[in-house]
């Protein structure tokens, strides 16, 4: 994947974007473009850039965090100040030229600095324009600051997270910011398959919170199906059972038997076909309604053994299972990660070798790749102004 020569043409390539955003939702959503090979241009405030280069993650060598060298690859940096004319005019002849404009500042702000979509759009009718925000563009909400942490609180979220006795629990990843990401890239290409029949582009828009939400598929069908408010359930599934992390003999194990085949295997396999015919757990809806009394059944056959045995054995008897593996796991030892390339390296010059997570896009005849390193702030004004 890795590939710093810039030959080879990406599924986007030719697509020029125009970045506005900082910090994760905006940034991951213009990564994903870059990586298919669209132009992606960042502009950025001379004096102080994205705020994730000083502010968030871990600096090494330089000034520039490695939170903002994860969410930056394959993009140009120029420094404009909007709020400089000549700057703002700058911007707009870049505008003239561009495909797409990607922005999250809190709703108004681009009108006040006059690079708003019914403004850009009168200088290029084939703009398509985006915007990421907290709650987005309308609504009692729309002027609220937008954080991850407070879109999993008020989707519902953190209501289904964690443990039933346990203090509220976000979701470990930021499922907010980076959902908000991907459905903003999903629009933007959407929006440039539709301009390729219509010759028009248009206004796309999307928010942290509705991302989080859009993602509550099971949660929203629990409550209109039962009535019942869903609650948290550790690592169980709400549809079906068993489906979850069960101890074993030093530590747990995940598995999977979530329609009666499996079922029937994992009762094979445990060595426990009375588990089949017990009254509790005979269908699927049994088996959720007493799910904590199937997990601790379970639990008590699985602690004869250790997790990579339990795992053996049981993928073996044709039930998905796997263990729980922390990051240095993952990232570093694991051979499935190493062979898909989901650890890929990137030449900085400040930094030296960087290494970043893979796409997890995979497309044989115009594959993601790693051209560029995260940029300096600025590194591509000149360079981009000159053409």
């Amino acid at each position: 994947m890795t590939d710093t020569t810039g030959d080879g043409a990406g599924a986007l390539d030719g697509l020029r974007v125009l970045d506005l955003t900082q910090v994760m939702a905006g940034p991951f959503c213009t990564m994903l473009l870059a990586d298919l090979g669209a132009d992606v241009i960042k502009i950025e405030n001379p004096r102080t850039g994205d705020q994730t280069r000083r502010s968030w993650g871990y600096p090494v060598h330089g000034e520039d965090s490695r939170a903002f060298l994860a969410l930056n690859r394959n993009k140009r940096s120029v420094c404009l100040d909007l709020k400089e004319p000549d700057d703002l005019a700058a911007f707009r002849r870049l505008v003239e030229s561009a495909d797409v404009v990607v922005e999250n500042f809190r709703p108004g702000v681009t009108r006040r600095l006059g690079v708003d979509y019914d403004t850009l759009a009168a200088i290029n009718p084939r703009l398509i324009y985006a915007s990421v925000s907290g709650f987005g563009q309308t609504g009692p909400y729309a002027d609220r600051p937008g954080y991850d942490l407070i879109a999993q609180a008020m989707s519902g979220v953190m209501s289904i997270t964690g443990t039933s006795d346990g203090t509220p629990v976000k979701c470990g990843l930021p499922v907010g910011d980076l959902g908000a990401g991907m459905f903003c890239a999903l629009g933007i290409v959407a929006a440039v398959h539709a301009r390729a029949r219509t010759g028009e582009g248009q206004y796309v828009e999307t928010s942290l919170f509705e991302a989080a939400l859009a993602m509550s598929v099971w949660e929203s069908t629990e409550y209109w199906a039962t009535g019942q408010i869903p609650q948290p359930l550790g690592s169980a599934n709400r549809m079906s059972a068993p489906y979850q992390a069960l101890r074993t003999k030093d530590g747990y194990v995940t598995l999977g038997a979530n329609n009666e085949r499996l079922w029937q295997r994992l009762c094979a396999a445990l060595e426990a076909t009375d588990l089949e015919t017990d009254p509790r757990f005979v269908t699927n809806t049994d088996r959720m309604a007493h799910r904590d009394e199937l997990a601790a059944e379970l639990e008590e056959r699985l602690a004869s053994g250790t997790t990579d045995e339990w795992v053996a054995l049981l993928l073996d008897a044709g039930v998905p299972a796997g263990p729980i593996r922390d990051y240095r796991q993952v990232l570093d030892e694991d051979p499935h990660v190493k062979a898909r390339g989901m650890v890929q390296e990137v030449d900085h010059p400040v930094e030296g070798r960087v290494r970043v997570l893979g796409s997890p896009v995979r497309m044989s005849g115009t594959p993601a790749r790693i051209r560029r390193h995260p940029p300096l702030l600025g590194e591509h004004t000149e360079e981009v102004l000159g053409e």
